[in-house]
């Protein structure tokens, strides 16, 4: 990639130490001969990262989510720290960044593609979502029907608390609280898991990643609320669709270089190879 001369950095000030953190790296930075400046806005908001070269971010899992579709429009490297509790998608701990934070700024990490799901309606682009985008009832706890479509070819139609459409990036998130399947990050595909679904037999189902996905209301009366990542959320009304589909841009994460995602997984969501309370 080209050399950075123009950092930005997204932290969480709600996150102990992070305020603290990022005067360290921006000193680091400015040490090295690189501008710098802070976004603390969530989401972070659009036009915020223009003209830099690189963004970091501070804090947890959703920090990084607030700025992946500002730096998938950007087309610029996403340096994550981890300051939250997870961190499933933040590269770096804070212990371990200092340290490596001059070679990370000279370059020395590779960069990871990851697949984002694009919402439209009318065929007007709406906003992009790294993780998922879940549809419920607007204003109450019912369960919501809908009718959803694949390249105009009728899948079905659920009756459920909610549908949740994720990314291999997402299906390690909210989707697989809810039963759904892990997909390796290079896969480009989109699950779509029911919630709570009223038909026992309904199921996660893998689309392709050049699938055309069309969700519509199938209940008059019904309001449905779209939650992209969780942080964003579209009003859907009651005549209204929406179109669901992998975007031609790709959000770029910087990587170590010896990064493993099954290394993440198994670290992550505890895998140990045995029995619960095995000695």
């Amino acid at each position: 990639m080209n050399s950075i001369k123009q950092l930005g950095f997204v932290v969480n000030g709600s996150k102990s130490g992070s305020q603290e953190l990022v005067d360290r790296l921006a000193a680091i930075a400015s040490e090295l001969g690189i501008e710098s400046r802070r976004i603390t806005g969530f989401p972070v908001p659009q036009g915020s990262l223009k003209g830099v070269d690189a963004c970091c971010v501070v804090g947890g899992d959703g920090t990084f989510l607030s700025a992946a579709a500002e730096a998938t429009l950007r087309q610029i490297p996403v340096i994550g720290v981890n300051r939250g509790t997870l961190g499933f998608l933040t590269t770096y701990t804070a212990e371990e960044i200092e340290s490596l934070f001059p070679s990370v700024l000279a370059g020395e990490f590779k960069v990871q593609g990851r697949s984002l799901l694009e919402c439209s309606a009318h065929g007007d682009h709406l906003d992009l979502a790294l993780n998922d985008v879940v549809i419920k009832a607007a204003d109450s706890s019912r369960i919501i029907h809908i009718n959803v479509f694949a390249d105009d070819e009728f899948v079905t139609t659920y009756v459920c608390d909610g549908l949740i459409f994720a990314t291999p990036t997402g299906s390690t998130a909210y989707t697989l609280s809810a039963g759904g399947p892990l997909m390796h990050p290079d896969s480009e595909a989109i699950s779509l898991t029911p919630i709570c679904p009223h038909t026992l037999s309904n199921r996660s189902i893998i689309f392709p990643s050049n699938v055309k996905l069309r969700i519509e209301n199938a209940k008059p009366g019904q309001r449905l609320l779209v939650a992209l990542d969780g942080q964003r959320n579209l009003n859907i009304l009651e005549e209204s669709s929406l179109g669901v589909s992998v975007s031609e841009k790709r959000l770029q994460i910087a990587q170590k270089l010896d990064y493993s995602h099954f290394n993440v997984v198994r670290h992550k969501l505890k895998w140990s190879g045995g029995y619960a309370g095995e000695a």
